[in-house]
């Protein structure tokens, strides 16, 4: 499928280090991106980017969240090798051997005490290696609290996208995307950039919150079962956007989970129903905001998650980005 997608400023999105709990680089990467086409943009207490597209209607807050998994630094022994815990779902299994970036470029590997059986793999039996030969060269380097993120180059095709971050870059960027094909909209747009997801769902809480949307909807990754074995699950990359219906967060609202079902099948985009028996996204926060918020999640179909090699497929992108503008473009009415 031949797309126009932005496929440079995709890159620098997925190569901009912004952990959870430090997204700033990647929300002035976005504002950047943005400001020309959007009425207002505001970050508020926690981080997040609020860019609102202002129109009389209903209040409509689309949120996908910028920070990424990472590893932070709990301790640093006599012989310069760090130990550390996971920010956000780290795999011991994916981890070891992977190299790693910290903020200010020091690149470190991954690697593991001598084990008996790799069924004893576990996050407290690996280590970052900078190179270091004593604990003060290393902490010349890295202090405690930093946060490394795993760091790889970005390959992109025709077809795909293979990087780490896609979780849940790709869902920014689909905003991004989206919020460049509208002209003008008779709703009142909240794009929301958030922070902390990948640690509980954090900043699309509190931005909810301050808020107050009368419909929400979230754009996040999502599983597949299209490799060999895989757990039974009814979403293939190359079969287009997800309609969530559930995760372990989220009952999706039927009124808008059909909504976005009848503006796909109204346009002919293809879509594919997601249900998704772990996990969560920023609309597992959002939907449970002050009196409750009717919300739905748009999911782009994506392999190897929470890896330095995430994979998606440009048709899908392109189509939740098309499916998203059609949601929001026209005035939405759930009550009939």
């Amino acid at each position: 499928m031949m797309t126009n997608l932005n496929i440079d400023f995709l890159k620098k999105m997925l190569s901009t280090y912004s952990p959870a709990g430090n997204e700033v680089k990647i929300a002035d990467l976005i504002r950047e991106e943005i400001k020309e086409l959007v009425d207002e943009i505001t970050v508020d207490t926690l981080g997040n980017l609020i860019a609102r597209k202002k129109g009389a209607g209903k209040k409509v807050m689309l949120a996908g969240h910028m920070d990424q998994i990472g590893l932070m630094v709990t301790y640093i022994d006599d012989e310069g090798f760090l130990r550390f815990t996971n920010v956000g779902g780290i795999s011991p299994a994916i981890t070891l051997s992977q190299r790693v970036i910290f903020e200010n470029g020091t690149i470190g590997v991954i690697g593991s005490e001598r084990l008996e059986d790799l069924k004893d793999l576990r996050l407290d039996k690996l280590f970052i290696d900078i190179g270091a030969s004593s604990r003060e060269e290393a902490e010349d380097k890295v202090k405690i609290g930093d946060i490394a993120v795993y760091c790889s180059e970005v390959v992109a095709d025709e077809k795909k996208v293979i990087s780490q971050a896609l979780d849940d870059r790709i869902g920014c960027f689909v905003m991004i995307e989206a919020l460049k094909r509208l002209s003008n909209t008779e709703n009142d747009l909240y794009f929301v950039f958030t922070v902390q997801e990948e640690v509980g769902t954090r900043g699309a809480k509190t931005a909810a919150y301050g808020i107050e949307p009368d419909i929400a909807i979230a754009f996040d990754v999502t599983a597949t079962g299209d490799t060999p074995k895989a757990k039974s699950m009814a979403v293939k990359l190359g079969k287009g956007p997800a309609i969530k219906v559930k995760d372990n967060s989220i009952l999706c609202h039927p009124k808008v989970k059909n909504y976005m079902i009848d503006q796909a099948e109204k346009n002919n985009i293809p879509y594919q129903i997601e249900i998704l028996e772990f996990g969560g996204t920023d609309a597992g926060a959002i939907h449970l905001t002050k009196s409750g918020v009717p919300s739905g999640v748009l999911s782009i179909p994506c392999r190897y998650l929470h890896s330095d090699c995430e994979m998606v497929f440009l048709s899908d992108v392109e189509e939740a980005i098309e499916l998203t503008k059609n949601i929001v473009i026209h005035p939405i009415q759930l009550d009939e």
